[in-house]
């Protein structure tokens, strides 16, 4: 019963990796444009206005380029596909020692391999073939809609913190108060990714505090030159 029951974090992996960048980079990269133009000009509706076109372009940004990318993977799966599903067809024999040869490599033994291989491929000889030949399964698989919206929504959930702090924080105030509210929600994402994940919590935690100070410190710094040099 208990192998029923038992977890296993590859299952998370696809949706995991989307989210979790989409609210880590909505939350870093729409903080960093609010610092970078809070240090430059200090004025309230030009912070709000800064934070909301960063959380709309960032999100749509971060949805189409998540579209393109895993719709040029699922367009490389079809095709993979469509040139395995011809070769059954042509060539049968051969693809049944291909896949025998597979599970050989895996420590089967001859005879186990060609009949395990026999058995599948009269079950459904393209799916086996999708499976151990190309490395395509359902977790794998590329969806390129549950992708971009993931992207999307994400991506708009972590920008929303630096977009509500840009309407309540005090204009002198504004650098620290998007600053430690940042850091505080990267921890909480760091923690939860790690969790989910089943990785380390603590070394994901310093990764992202360390990478988000850097990259909050460094347009910080470019906002107030550049504010300076405008002066």
């Amino acid at each position: 019963m208990h192998h029923l029951l038992e977890k296993h974090y590859v299952n998370r992996v696809g949706w995991l990796r989307a989210a979790v960048l989409g609210a880590n980079d909505g939350l870093l990269s729409t903080t960093s444009i609010v610092i970078g133009v809070a240090a430059a000009s200090p004025e309230k509706n030009t912070i709000i206005l800064a934070a909301l076109a960063g959380m709309i372009a960032g999100a749509m940004s971060m949805a189409a380029g998540e579209y393109v990318s895993v719709s040029s993977q699922e367009d490389t799966e079809k095709a993979d596909l469509l040139r395995e599903k011809r070769e059954l067809e042509e060539m049968p024999e051969i693809e049944l020692q291909e896949l025998a040869k597979i599970y050989e490599k895996r420590g089967v033994s001859k005879e186990t391999a060609l009949r395990v291989a026999t058995e599948l491929t009269e079950h459904d000889a393209l799916a086996a073939h999708a499976h151990d030949e190309l490395g395509i399964n359902e977790i794998t698989q590329a969806k390129p809609l549950q992708a971009a919206i993931a992207s999307f929504g994400s991506f708009a959930l972590g920008a929303l913190l630096p977009f509500i702090v840009s309407l309540t924080a005090p204009i002198k105030e504004m650098v620290y108060f998007q600053y430690g509210f940042s850091i505080v929600f990267l921890m909480i994402l760091g923690a939860i990714s790690a969790k989910t994940g089943g990785s380390k919590i603590g070394i994901a935690v310093m990764r992202i505090c360390f990478w988000g100070t850097v990259a909050m410190g460094i347009t910080a710094l470019i906002g107030h030159i550049f504010g300076v040099n405008v002066s």
